[in-house]
């Protein structure tokens, strides 16, 4: 798995984003019974403020069937370009598929905490990491970033589109009872029925997919752990 050079510039870094976009396949239908979900996620140290803060990535493996956790694998790096919204997969991407490289054999599908086609040039991380890997992906995002939508129901299971310049780009998606929604959106290789599907399948007894809360967990305790 090759890791790229970050771009140096803004103009840059959305070249890279046009040239990978096509390479995209948005209508899946994915696997719709992996035995692998890896989750991802990054730490960033203080503010995580501009390029080289010390930040930690982590891919967490879990067994699709039983959620339990079978890989690990952290990277620890610098973030590798400045916060500039719709480039943000830029500060991330080499730490992450370097955690990724890291597992001892790789995931069927990549979950991300951000967005896939949620995105305002249509090319969130999952997008980003599904083009580099050729591995399905989507994304779970705790937060809207883009588009319209109407709350879904108040039940697990419930959802509503979320819509960008009248395109479907991801679903609304509300994970436990009463509870806020995520919004889900593909990467690759997935369609959007099975990344949702998948998203439930991955919140028994959280909001929040257990692939995200594992990754975040892990990235932290290797964070506070390259403080001391």
């Amino acid at each position: 798995m090759e890791i790229p050079d970050p771009p140096r510039t803004p103009a840059e870094a959305e070249a890279v984003q046009d040239a990978l976009r096509p390479l995209l396949d948005l209508a899946g239908p994915g696997p719709r019974d992996p035995a692998t979900i890896a989750g991802l996620d990054v730490s960033y140290a203080g503010d995580g403020g501009g390029t080289g803060t010390p930040l930690a990535a982590a891919a967490v493996v879990l067994s699709a069937a039983t959620l339990e956790t079978v890989a690990t694998s952290v990277a620890l790096g610098t973030a590798a370009f400045p916060y500039v919204p719709g480039l943000f997969a830029f500060r991330e991407l080499p730490a992450l598929l370097a955690a990724l490289r890291g597992l001892p054999a790789a995931p069927d599908v990549l979950a991300c905490d951000g967005y896939g086609l949620a995105h305002p040039r249509r090319f969130g991380l999952a997008c980003h990491l599904g083009a580099l890997t050729d591995l399905p992906s989507f994304g779970v995002a705790k937060t809207a970033f883009v588009g319209e939508w109407e709350p879904p129901g108040e039940r697990r299971g419930d959802a509503s589109p979320l819509l960008l310049d009248g395109e479907v780009v991801g679903r609304v998606l509300r994970t436990r009872d009463g509870v806020k929604p995520v919004f889900v959106s593909v990467g690759h290789r997935m369609d959007l029925d099975t990344a949702c599907a998948l998203t439930l399948a991955l919140t028994p007894e959280f909001r929040l997919p257990e692939t995200t809360r594992r990754a975040d967990r892990l990235s932290r305790d290797a964070l506070a752990g390259l403080a001391h």
